[in-house]
């Protein structure tokens, strides 16, 4: 289920973009570069931006944010969890942790077994 925010910092091509994510996290871009685990380069230089390594966790990082939304109860609550909540299931990393190593897949599929009821 797709949320206002997934629709709004995708934009038409399928690109996230990092200025509206930044825009509506409330964040700095250095903040974002770093709760993504990439230099403040790669979400500010438009060469960067387009990079499938950036826009892989771009994506990830909105997708995980966008599902924790409806039961955190709203962006920043969504965004502030990612960062920070330990999760059982991966030796208590959290997602931002996860997504820094590249696992944000491992994240999605862990929040979709917890949506259908399972244990962390």
């Amino acid at each position: 289920m797709a949320t206002a925010f997934l629709v709004d910092v995708v934009g038409q091509g399928g690109a996230v973009s990092p200025d509206v994510v930044s825009g509506r996290l409330r964040i700095t871009k250095t903040e974002l570069a770093h709760a993504l685990g990439l230099s403040r380069d790669s979400v500010s230089k438009a060469s960067r931006v387009a990079s499938p390594a950036t826009q892989k966790r771009l994506r990830d990082m909105v997708e995980i944010v966008n599902r924790v939304i409806p039961w955190a109860g709203s962006e920043l609550a969504a965004f502030a969890w990612y960062r920070s909540q330990p999760l059982p299931s991966f030796g208590d990393q959290t997602a931002e942790d996860l997504v820094h190593a590249g696992r944000g897949e491992a994240v999605k599929r862990y929040l979709s077994r917890m949506a259908e009821g399972g244990f962390a």
